[in-house]
């Protein structure tokens, strides 16, 4: 896609981002759950040019749910994610990632059980930004499209900042609905995240590679073993400690 097309597909976003984010400012404390958050995806889905539904994931005791949606298309993509424990929206809201998927690259894509079940109902393109609050991540935001072209990067960066406001609204909402509940929300999030990112870090410094190339092994692997990201992580963090101590035995029995 070439730059003109770039700015065309950004100028085809409605209505004007800057209003968009006045209006999730207006979210007051108090409103119910179900309404704040179908703003939310109400907003994006007008907000973010070339999309065709919307919908947001909530971690739950580390599981995940959709809480609103635009369509039902948007639910039933999510909820074929949940079924099998893998796809794009997962992943954004365990790790606080963006994570974009051409669903037209069947041989290529890290998701092979996800992308031909979408690309059968239009949905060519997905992005899915992950829902950050001060290093916790508490969901994602889910954004279907059915255009032939990807998703360009200037519109992508538009619905990661749109996913910034997002998240306060969302967490505020829910942390209104049940104070507690979201706190034991967050903790679990942040430990998944935190094992996640360590175990990026063992495979960077193993094989010398970027974030995003690791996060990339990370996917592989689950997607072959058949588990969660999260269980992979854990996996990987706990065979480097036990090497570790293995090690350190070995030099104190010298």
């Amino acid at each position: 896609m070439d730059s003109l097309q770039q700015l065309e597909q950004v100028g085809r976003a409605s209505p004007d981002p800057t209003a968009a984010f006045a209006e999730l400012a207006k979210i007051v404390l108090g409103e119910p759950l179900d309404v704040s958050l179908r703003q939310v995806a109400e907003l994006a889905k007008q907000t973010v040019p070339g999309v065709e539904d919307v919908s947001v994931t909530l971690m739950e005791n580390d599981k995940p749910r959709t809480v609103v949606f635009t369509g039902p298309l948007a639910v039933q993509l999510d909820e074929r994610q949940y079924e099998t424990g893998f796809g794009p929206c997962l992943d954004a809201a365990a790790t606080g990632n963006t994570i974009t998927v051409d669903n037209q690259e069947l041989a290529t894509t890290a998701y092979p059980d996800f992308s031909p079940v979408a690309r059968s109902a239009g949905i060519l393109h997905t992005v899915s930004v992950g829902l950050p609050l001060a290093q916790r991540v508490i969901g994602g935001l889910n954004i279907y499209g059915s255009d032939a072209l990807p998703f360009a990067q200037p519109v992508v960066e538009l619905a990661e900042a749109f996913a910034g406001y997002a998240a306060v609204a969302v967490a505020n909402a829910a942390r209104y609905s049940s104070a507690d509940e979201m706190a034991e929300q967050m903790r679990m999030a942040m430990k998944s995240r935190a094992v996640i990112e360590q175990a990026k870090g063992i495979i960077m410094a193993r094989d010398h590679c970027d974030p995003d190339q690791a996060f990339a092994i990370l996917t592989r692997t689950s997607q072959t073993r058949n588990v969660k990201l999260r269980i992979v992580a854990e996996d990987i963090v706990a065979s480097t400690q036990r090497s570790c101590q293995a090690a350190r035995r070995r030099r104190q029995d010298r």
